[in-house]
């Protein structure tokens, strides 16, 4: 144990919790795994922006918590020829501040722009939202479009999970037990491309989303299409990215894009929109999203962050 490292027993009631359990503040990605490996029932401190809420509310419960937050390793950015690696502490508000997120993969900034207030953006990390995979979450789409890759250490080294792989079902993800998110990783693109992402909520601010996309822009005429909380898990719409492929876009083939998000997305009716208006505006927001991301791509389009519904 790290002589740096501090453990302390929360009596939660007096915190708002009706729950007790130990708090460790861990310093290294092998102080987490050893910790994990002794206790059942561990829960991953980062941002905790979802995590407190739901030991508030008693729907999660806990042996022990370990603070991650003092692990410097996990908290950088980093770009080489090959690859873009975001630290699983980086939170939303590091990828709108980041030189190398602005100038490389601005669409991660613009998605990162929507996610609740700037307060909790300050907390709340990208790898924590994955994890959670509730339908609603707003970087998996993004993610999703770049195949991204999530990192996990275990006792016995690292792996990558592909992330079309690591959603299971509503808040259900494929992390092991014994395994922490390290880093997510997306391959460095070879061709210009340029990107867009729209949220629909309710109301500006802290909302979540009813339904949101990502569109990818490549330069040899290739797009990605993601939509998201209009299904279990992430959707990526793979038949819409096939008749797209190799065209320019016209007004018959958008409206032909349109047609197919009939079959490819399964909103629900819940108290933040019925399915039919969910359908309804996952076209308007595709249409709306194809053209920023070319326009976009051939340096004319919307500026990424500043483009709403």
């Amino acid at each position: 144990m790290s002589n740096r490292s501090f453990w302390s027993t929360i009596k939660g009631i007096g915190i708002g919790m009706i729950q007790e359990f130990d708090y460790f503040k861990c310093f290294s990605i092998d102080e987490v795994i050893e910790h994990m490996a002794v206790f059942n029932n561990s829960k991953i401190l980062a941002g905790g922006t979802d995590l407190v809420a739901s030991l508030k509310e008693n729907h999660v419960s806990a042996e022990v918590l370990l603070d991650i937050k003092g692990i410097k390793k996990l908290k950088g950015i980093k770009l080489t020829k090959k690859m873009l690696e975001i630290g699983s502490l980086v939170t939303f508000n590091d990828l709108i501040e980041s030189k190398i997120i602005k100038e490389n993969f601005p669409v991660l900034m613009e998605m990162a722009k929507t996610v609740a207030s700037k307060a909790i953006r300050n907390r709340a990390t990208m790898a924590g939202n994955i994890c959670s995979a509730v339908p609603c979450m707003d970087s998996a789409p993004v993610l999703a479009a770049y195949d991204a890759v999530v990192v996990v250490t275990n006792l016995t080294g690292e792996r990558e999970i592909p992330i079309a792989k690591w959603f299971k079902g509503p808040k259900k993800n494929a992390l092991l037990k014994n395994e922490l998110v390290t880093a997510i990783r997306i391959n460095n693109f070879k061709q210009n491309h340029a990107g867009c992402f729209l949220k629909l909520g309710r109301y500006q601010g802290e909302d979540l989303a009813q339904v949101n996309l990502c569109v990818l822009a490549l330069s040899q005429k290739e797009f990605r299409v993601v939509f998201g909380s209009v299904g279990p898990v992430p959707i990526r719409a793979k038949e819409i990215e096939k008749l797209l492929k190799g065209n320019d876009l016209r007004i018959d083939l958008i409206d032909s894009c349109c047609l197919m998000v009939n079959e490819t997305i399964f909103p629900i009716t819940d108290i933040r929109a019925t399915k039919e208006y969910r359908l309804h505006m996952a076209k308007v927001m595709l249409k709306r999203a194809l053209y920023a991301a070319v326009n976009r791509l051939e340096g004319h389009g919307p500026v990424y962050g500043e483009y709403h519904l």
